[in-house]
């Protein structure tokens, strides 16, 4: 017998996530991505695993606090002085794990995957960066975090990690555990509600 088809932690808030991007008539568009391949990387940025990762996957660990690196549909968002956390389309955990270790050799490096343990919801539309305001201290007006930056921090009172797309792919992605999305999706359609009344009008 077949194994059921997975159950994304927001499948049953879908609907609710639909109607309120209609109702704001595009303020605010929101939508989960679910099943994203998730792995959390520890290694010396300075050791050789960091050069012999990068080569492996024609990518750059970015070194500066908060910046995204970027190849194809690989994206490294920066967490600390010696931890990243890799983003790449559904299904290539076991994959992208095994391209890291045999890269590292013998280096001393920690690949977690947490992909199970995630989830992200997608936050866009013109009021976007207004609704995450109510609930998150960082500034996210976009001269200060624009593309190209990500930060772990605390949205709702919900740990997250927040990642500002590329220019021609707008908004920001959330990513939070499964265990709190639930939550956090209640406190986003809340926090938007002022804003489906602003759009109500003709």
């Amino acid at each position: 017998m077949a194994d059921p088809a997975p159950r994304s932690p927001l499948a049953g808030h879908r609907h609710r996530l639909a109607a309120a991007t209609r109702a704001s008539r595009g303020a605010v568009r929101l939508a989960e991505i679910p099943f994203l391949t998730l792995l959390d990387v520890r290694l010396d940025p300075k050791g050789a695993a960091a050069g012999a990762v990068g080569l492996a996957l024609d990518l750059h660990l970015p070194v500066q606090p908060h910046t995204v690196g970027r190849s194809g549909d690989l994206t490294a968002l920066w967490l600390g002085p010696d931890e990243w956390l890799l983003v790449a389309p559904p299904g290539g955990e076991r994959r992208l794990e095994r391209r890291i270790r045999d890269a590292a050799g013998d280096e001393p490096v920690s690949v977690v995957d947490v992909s199970a343990q995630h989830t992200t919801l997608l936050v866009s539309g013109p009021r976007a960066r207004d609704l995450l305001s109510h609930g998150c201290a960082l500034d996210l007006h976009p001269r200060v975090f624009g593309p190209g930056r990500c930060a772990r921090t605390t949205l709702g009172r919900t740990q997250v990690v927040l990642v500002a797309r590329e220019p021609h792919r707008a908004g920001l992605r959330v990513l939070v555990r499964s265990s709190y999305a639930g939550y956090l999706t209640d406190w986003l359609l809340d926090a938007a509600t002022e804003y489906l009344r602003d759009t109500a009008a003709p």
